[in-house]
């Protein structure tokens, strides 16, 4: 597959990396497919909220 970035140029991209490839008899051994994990979203929302700087110091002007 080949890209094309305005500032980069063209590069390629091996097909067995995209969605395009062919699925190998090892990619169902590798991983399974998780569309959620709801453990996963609140260790997010954890994160989020402490790399966020605080909602209530900026709206107390407001």
């Amino acid at each position: 597959m080949l890209l094309r970035d305005t500032e980069r140029g063209s590069f390629s991209i091996a097909r067995e990396w995209t969605d395009w490839g062919t699925p190998t008899v090892h990619d169902d051994a590798i991983a399974s497919v998780c569309c959620f994990d709801l453990g996963m979203l609140l260790e997010l929302v954890t994160l989020i909220d402490q790399l966020a700087p605080s909602r209530k110091s900026s709206n107390k002007g407001a």
